[in-house]
């Protein structure tokens, strides 16, 4: 195969993934979209809390600038995945203080004023500062960071699967889009030999495969105990 030929499937290889991992993602920006139904519907916020979404445009703020050419050049599919994020993250958040009471109204307020004080800053920093490929490295970073920080949520369910022994808090799609979008954006990061892109979505991947695991296990668990009182019964 000629050097071109050769660079022509290695760049569509990492396409095909960066895309995949576009995709995946899109399914967890959805997902809350019935939480939020729920507070439309009854016009309150209940029990809810907004402080997921505001980590989660934060994250993509940061993944965002991380990907854009001024950065860091050549990864569009980290740009794309973070702009429909952040688009996402905002539209929830509005709603949330929409139907919110004073207080965390005012909260939320101030929490939102905090994320883009803080990506004006990295912004700020990032082009004043450090000159390429310094810049990249500073903002890679940061958003490794930010990635890792994210993953408290996963590790949270694992954590209450296991005390509770039952996975209805962890929806088996949500598991396995978050695995799927991990694996495809590892090997995007691989492809593009990026680890700001690679690192943080390899441990991902493992969190994924660790809560699929704990899905099955427990869900046979449970299937069997519900079973066990039927079985019982007609002794």
């Amino acid at each position: 195969m000629s050097e071109g030929g050769l660079f022509s499937t290695y760049s569509l290889c990492s396409d095909a993934a960066g895309f995949a991992g576009n995709l995946f993602a899109f399914v967890l920006f959805v997902s809350p979209i019935p939480t939020f139904r729920r507070i439309v519907r009854n016009k309150s916020t209940e029990q809810f809390s907004g402080s997921p979404y505001i980590y989660g445009l934060l994250n993509c703020l940061i993944c965002l600038w991380y990907g854009l050419p001024i950065v860091c050049s050549g990864i569009i599919f980290v740009a794309t995945v973070n702009s429909v994020g952040a688009v996402f993250q905002l539209v929830y958040i509005i709603i949330f203080v929409i139907y919110a009471d004073k207080d965390k109204r005012l909260k939320m307020l101030g929490l939102v004023l905090a994320v883009f004080s803080v990506f004006a800053v990295i912004v700020f920093v990032s082009i004043r500062v450090f000159e390429p490929p310094n810049r990249q490295l500073f903002v890679g970073y940061l958003s490794v960071f930010s990635l890792i920080s994210m993953f408290a949520s996963p590790l949270f369910i694992i954590n209450l699967v296991i005390k509770t022994k039952s996975v209805e808090y962890m929806p088996f799609y949500l598991s396995l889009a978050t695995l799927l979008m991990s694996v495809s954006f590892f090997a995007y990061g691989m492809l593009k030999k990026d680890p700001f892109i690679y690192v943080p979505n390899g441990i991902g991947a493992i969190l994924g495969i660790v809560q699929l695991v704990l899905y099955f296990n427990y869900s046979r668990n449970s299937a069997e105990a519900s079973r066990r009182p039927l079985l019982e019964s007609y002794a």
